[in-house]
This record gives structure tokens, C-alpha cells and sequence, in this order.
């Protein structure tokens, strides 16, 4: 899991830029949306709505942005039907990636995608291709700050939590699929800093490769990323520091 933990230290300090874009309004009204309408617009009773209006008020979304986006996924107010997919594709030198959409036209989202891997050195693959190399899991970050973590690891650990691994501004949780809402409920009712909480791929085997080309198939992913539908891409690239700081220079 240490790549994809190192790509996710990189995007955190592109986070500003990434904002410049104008992505993470859309990006984050896509969550409230999907949230609200799998577990309703009670944030008292949908933890994971709760943590998604936490991430969009800490990204200076408007209030009533946030009201909107909640409200389309209860059905009180009309607007785009959301649907979710997973695409897979080849990087360089045969990286597999699996790329989460949420869209309301997957016709645009499909050849954003596809564009996105065609023009990067990769190519989209069938259902199945790529998915076997990895497992779903629960992932959360947790602010580090004055948090002693053998109380956290303890409370993660008794809740289902598999690991818990200290980064320098965060605590990372990963947890079995089925144990995520678990954890994450136990975390927030110890009063601890949520920042961050999802279900994403993982790779079962990472791939290692020369900088060059590992640098290519950040390119890829990060091009990915960058696409209005795309919530989550993962790959089983090996992500060195001698990769990261590479990438992190251009």
C-alpha cells in the first residue's frame, strides 16, 4: 500500500492547485449527492454524509452549494440521475488501472476516459482485465496532531481496522471492506479529526519500473484525476521516493 499512500501525500500538496482548477466544487457536490441518496440527507444518521459536508466545508464550499447538491440526492430538488462506474485500462509497460466514475452522462464520461489513456501512452481494457490484481478497502486519514496513536490504533483496531500507519501529517486506517463503516464510526465517536474516508482499489502485487516510465504512468493517473467524473483512480505502480520526488519536480 506504500505507493498508493505516497501518491496521495503528492496530491494533498497539489490540492491548491488542483482547487485553482475549479474541479473540487464539482467533484465534492458529486459526493454529497451520491452520499445523500445511498444513506439519506441526516448527517446525524449518515456518517459518510457528514464527513463529505466536513471536506466540503473545509474546501470553502458555499453553504448553499452544499444544501443543493444534499437535496438532489434525497430527490427534493430535480437534476441530473447520478450513476456510478468502474473503468479499467493499461498504462505504460502494462501498469492496470482502475479508474471510479460518478456522472450523469456516461457516454461524455466513457470518452473523457478513454481520451484521458489514448493520449497518455495507455489504453481502456474490458470489464475483469485488471481487476483480479487488486482488493477493495477501507481507507481513512486521520489528523495527526497531538493524537496519541496507540490509543488510535487500539480503538481502529478494535473496531476492524488491518492497519494503521503513521504519516507526517496524517494518520492513514485501512480497513477490510466490510469493516469500513465500523471503523470510521469509531474513530468519529472517539472525537478524533476525521479528514478523509473512502472505499478504494488497492493493488494485491505493486509493479515496479525505471523513473521514466513510472513518471509516464503518474502523467496518466494524474490526467485521470483531473477529469470532472472521475471520483478515484488507482494503479499498481510502484511509487518509490525516487519516483515521487521525479514527478513532484515537474
Amino acid at each position: 500500500m506504500s505507493g498508493h499512500s505516497k501518491w496521495s501525500t503528492i496530491k494533498r500538496k497539489k490540492g491548491a492547485v488542483d482547487a485553482k482548477r475549479g474541479k473540487i466544487f464539482t467533484r465534492l457536490a458529486k459526493e454529497l449527492t451520491i452520499t445523500a441518496r445511498e444513506g439519506g440527507g441526516d448527517e446525524d444518521s449518515n456518517p459518510r454524509l457528514s464527513l463529505a459536508v466536513e471536506k466540503a466545508k473545509a474546501a470553502n464550499m458555499p453553504k448553499d452549494n452544499i444544501e443543493r447538491a444534499i437535496k438532489k440526492g434525497t430527490g427534493e430538488l430535480e437534476g441530473g440521475q447520478l450513476e456510478e462506474f468502474t473503468y479499467e485500462g493499461y498504462g505504460i509497460d502494462g501498469i492496470a488501472f482502475i479508474v471510479e466514475v460518478l456522472t450523469d452522462n456516461k457516454n461524455r464520461a466513457l470518452a473523457e476516459v478513454k481520451n484521458a489513456f489514448n493520449k497518455n501512452g495507455g489504453s481502456l481494457a474490458s470489464n475483469g482485465s485488471v481487476a483480479w490484481q487488486f482488493e477493495q478497502k477501507g481507507y481513512i486519514t486521520v489528523k495527526a496532531d497531538d493524537v496519541d496513536f496507540d490509543e488510535l490504533f487500539l480503538i481502529a483496531a478494535d473496531a476492524g481496522a488491518e492497519d494503521v500507519v503513521p504519516e507526517d501529517e496524517v494518520i492513514i486506517v485501512y480497513t477490510p471492506r466490510d469493516a469500513y463503516g465500523a471503523v470510521e464510526g469509531a474513530l468519529r465517536e472517539a472525537k478524533y479529526d476525521v479528514e478523509d474516508g473512502e472505499l478504494r482499489w488497492f493493488a494485491q502485487n505493486e509493479s515496479s519500473l525505471p523513473v521514466a516510465k513510472a513518471v509516464q504512468n503518474m502523467r496518466l493517473l494524474d490526467k485521470l484525476e483531473e477529469l470532472d467524473d472521475v471520483q478515484s483512480v488507482s494503479s499498481n505502480l510502484d511509487i518509490t521516493d525516487e519516483v515521487a520526488m521525479a514527478f513532484d519536480s515537474e
